[in-house]
């Protein structure tokens, strides 16, 4: 058996700065988007007075996005720097790795971006020993959902779909996100005539395509992450005449148009926000914010992490203290004006225990579409009234229709 190294708990220290630990790969724009977005709320408590009194010092470590490198980088943020909390990183297998390790040492930690329903589940399996791990974005069920309310609503509605084909990369994440893909879609008007999971280290996109013509759907609903542009490319490329739609986290980038040199013309994908969208009071002064301090507008993690630092930062405020079991208990009641909308955690009791509450009086995320190298929102409707457009290859139903 090996023993832990003894540490001193964070909340042992009361003088000086609190310490918040950010584990993420750096050398990615959505993980370097979540140390940008902490230190930009770090700033911003800091030139407010703080926490009490107490300044904020964020202590960044990257991860390469290795779940190994990631422990030790949480490991040494509790045992050696003495954080008081740790946001952390965007992908689910790292997130599950440190897991443990937060119901071990007992540290507030939340995670931007992760998606896996595991997270959520093990608080809810748990609670006593897992309370510590909160997600500061939607689970994958939830996500699905999200995609099948705005499809409802612009792609069954507006353009008369009927049918949907399910591309996912196999990853933790997506197999909730699909599970519920195939039981939402059909809710919303699109019945799914095939569901392709593929290696994410796929580089020829060819066979998925044609298989997916084969059976003639309306609409490509994705779910990947880990690859984003080899797949847009070659859409674009083979003249895939069925929108993509779904979830492409790399194209809620705003580099993502020319890292496809424009290929992405017409996706649609969920995403956080997009610039001059105020979704919040909040929305367009942190978005400008970061437009000075860093030279770019954020992917949507750089602002779920800023609010994951306030999260945090009122609840040690509400708790006067950073002992973990109290700020824990003051972090299960935020309910706080966020730069992407109200946010909230389910509790104890509900299945997502811990996760980002979503709903038209909480947070919705937003759907945007790729037009002419800009991200446009299109939905939800009521913030976003922009109509779509698409690539003069893409063949809606009504134009198949008329062809046939």
């Amino acid at each position: 058996m090996i023993a832990l190294a003894t540490f001193v708990p964070a909340h042992a220290a009361d003088e000086g700065p609190i310490k918040i630990g950010v584990v993420s790969e750096e050398a990615a724009i959505v993980g370097k988007a979540i140390s940008e977005g902490a230190q930009l709320a770090a700033d911003d408590i800091n030139a407010a007075g703080g926490i009490n009194g107490r300044k904020i010092q964020i202590i960044t470590y990257d991860d390469h996005s290795s779940a190994s490198d990631a422990v030790r980088a949480y490991q040494r943020a509790v045992q050696q720097d003495h954080v008081s909390a740790v946001v952390t990183t965007f992908i689910s297998e790292v997130a599950l790795a440190i897991e443990p390790w937060a119901a071990r040492l007992h540290i507030p930690t939340i995670t931007p971006a992760a998606a896996s329903d595991l997270i959520s589940k093990q608080v809810h399996d748990k609670y006593s020993q897992y309370k510590y791990m909160f997600e500061g974005w939607f689970p994958s069920p939830i996500l699905a959902q999200t995609v099948c309310d705005s499809s409802h609503d612009l792609l069954v509605d507006k353009l008369h779909m009927k049918t949907a084909a399910i591309m996912s990369e196999d990853a933790d994440w997506t197999k909730p996100l699909d599970e519920g893909y195939a039981s939402c879609l059909p809710k919303s008007g699109l019945t799914v005539v095939d569901q392709i999971a593929f290696n994410p280290d796929t580089t020829d996109f060819t066979p998925i395509f044609n298989r997916i013509e084969a059976k003639h759907p309306d609409v490509i609903i994705n779910g990947i992450a880990h690859v984003g542009v080899q797949p847009t490319v070659q859409w674009q490329s083979q003249q895939v005449p069925i929108p993509l739609g779904g979830i492409s986290a790399q194209a809620t980038n705003p580099t993502f148009w020319k890292g496809t040199n424009g290929a992405a013309n017409g996706v649609i994908t969920q995403s956080g926000t997009v610039p001059g969208l105020a979704l919040t009071s909040l929305t367009v002064k942190v978005g400008d914010e970061f437009q000075k301090k860093y030279g770019h507008f954020p992917a949507f993690d750089g602002f779920t992490a800023y609010d994951s630092v306030q999260v945090i930062a009122q609840a040690m405020q509400r708790a006067k203290s950073t002992d973990p079991d109290k700020v824990v208990a003051e972090m299960e009641k935020t309910d706080m004006e966020g730069t992407l909308g109200k946010v909230a955690f389910y509790g104890p009791n509900d299945p997502y225990t811990h996760a980002l509450k979503y709903g038209h009086d909480y947070t919705t995320g937003i759907f945007i579409q790729w037009q002419d190298g800009k991200q446009v929102c299109i939905w939800p409707e009521d913030k976003c009234p922009n109509k779509m457009v698409f690539p003069s290859f893409v063949k809606l139903p009504d134009q198949q229709a008329a062809t046939k």
